[in-house]
């Protein structure tokens, strides 16, 4: 189970419809987090450390992140997160 991010361009932003997804909003912290189902999201501002068994990623603001279904990690949030999200 591998945490996917890239760099989309609008184009893609566009197709993938992303400004019309809800906006969530976190203060630096640090939890445990499972997905039940997988998650996109595009990072509007903020930076994040993400671990799991396997891997550590780090991201930001410009990334378009995928989260598989199963996956459970850590969240360490540096700077307060925005995002837009998307499950399914």
């Amino acid at each position: 189970m591998k945490i996917e991010i890239r760099k989309p361009d609008n184009k893609e932003l566009e197709k993938l419809n992303v400004k019309s997804w809800p906006i969530w909003e976190k203060e630096p912290s640090k939890f445990d987090w499972y997905y039940d189902e997988k998650e996109t999201c595009y990072i509007i501002e903020g930076k994040v450390k993400v671990s799991t068994e396997k891997e550590t990623v780090e991201f930001g603001a410009g990334d378009l992140v995928i989260f598989p279904a199963g996956l459970s990690c850590v969240w360490e949030i540096s700077q307060k997160i925005r995002k837009y999200y998307k499950f399914g």
